[in-house]
């Protein structure tokens, strides 16, 4: 059992180590792995005690934070964390913590997807005051939680429920309520760990926020004087302009912020700067393209991580396609599901990183069946 439970804690890790990745890109590598050691450590025993994930599971999961990090600002990613918390249980919540108060957001499996906004969720008793005084996720009865909830949203089949708690710089921020609905069926161990994932990336997604304005400042250094920097509790709080009735967009991506500056210097200097292929776009369309690139990337990394073998003896005799033809397209139809009717169709990505990473650039290593 021991074996196998340091296996189950190996395949987590490397889902996560492959999600935090992304964030950084590497460009601090120290800081990518103190932060996937902080989420491993961070799971509970629960997590590491049953049976190794199967290949299957391990995808599925690895999707499901793709699809989280896909998100580049605070309601994208919540969304997505109900979305792909969704497969993991029959119905799931999410409540925004503000002054002791945790007020409803949206949900999903539990009709329209914002039936609970707004409702006022008690705090004070049963696995929800648990899940919120020590941060830690808590299962239940649903006999324990707050008797208005199950009036107006009704009681799972098994009465078992599961509060987790969205923690960010040492504080609850938001809590998910998750149960298994009529089926009974609920996975908590996937459920923690895209909780989990999640705070991680907005956690990301902050820090690249006091990056972006920071950089925005520098050019302006020597002929102004600097602009009063927002508290840090705002910046590093995703959560800072929630209010009941909505949950505030995050500003523009912190790149758009500070490409300008860098590309007048350049221009100034006389170096010749890269044009941006997006640059004709709407920001709306260009972030969906963002978006897109960035999911295929992580499919096609995937494929990758769990086909090395099959990588290396395809590229040698020029058939990694065919090698690989039930991953590579169950993939595209992931991939095709969720960006083929998007701003970001114009643009197959999944195919650009299919011939980048498994060819190496190389169409014929994919082999004649590959499509151009």
């Amino acid at each position: 059992m021991t074996d196998d439970n340091e296996q189950r804690r190996i395949e987590i890790r490397q889902i996560v180590e492959r999600a935090v990745a992304q964030a950084f890109e590497g460009n601090a590598p120290q800081l990518r792995a103190q932060l996937v050691q902080s989420v491993v450590q961070a799971l509970p025993a629960s997590a590491t005690s049953a049976p190794a994930l199967s290949r299957g599971d391990v995808s599925g999961l690895v999707r499901s934070v793709a699809y989280i990090h896909a998100g580049t600002n605070q309601k994208e990613i919540l969304r997505a964390l109900l979305t792909a918390g969704s497969e993991h249980c029959s119905r799931i919540a999410l409540f925004v913590v503000k002054a002791g108060a945790a007020t409803g957001w949206q949900s999903r499996g539990f009709g329209e997807d914002e039936v609970v906004k707004d409702f006022s969720l008690e705090v004070k008793r049963g696995p929800v005051a648990h899940a919120y005084q020590n941060r830690v996720p808590t299962p239940g009865n649903i006999a324990e939680i707050d008797p208005r909830f199950v009036r107006q949203f009704g009681a799972p089949a098994n009465e078992n429920v599961l509060v987790l708690p969205l923690a960010l710089k040492e504080k609850v921020a938001a809590l998910v309520y998750a149960d298994g609905g009529d089926s009974g069926t609920m996975d908590s161990a996937a459920l923690e760990l895209l909780v989990l994932a999640t705070s991680a990336w907005l956690e990301v997604i902050s820090l690249r926020k006091q990056s972006a304005l920071k950089e925005a400042e520098a050019p302006h250094a020597v002929e102004h004087a600097p602009a009063p920097v927002p508290p840090t509790s705002s910046l590093s709080d995703p959560f800072a302009g929630h209010a009941p009735k909505h949950v505030a967009s995050a500003p523009a991506p912190a790149a758009e912020v500070v490409e300008v500056p860098a590309a007048a210097h350049a221009a100034a200097a006389g170096v010749a700067v890269a044009v941006d292929p997006l640059a004709a776009l709407s920001p709306e369309d260009a972030d969906m393209h963002r978006k897109a690139h960035r999911f295929a990337r992580l499919l096609v990394d995937e494929i990758k991580l769990y086909n090395q073998a099959k990588v290396a003896e395809g590229r040698r005799n020029k058939d990694v396609y065919d090698r690989l033809k039930p991953d590579i397209e169950k993939s595209r139809d992931t991939y095709q599901k969720r960006y083929g009717n998007t701003a970001a169709a114009s643009t197959d990505y999944f195919q650009q990183e299919l011939l980048r990473s498994l060819g190496e650039d190389d169409a014929s290593l994919m082999g004649a069946n590959f499509r151009r």
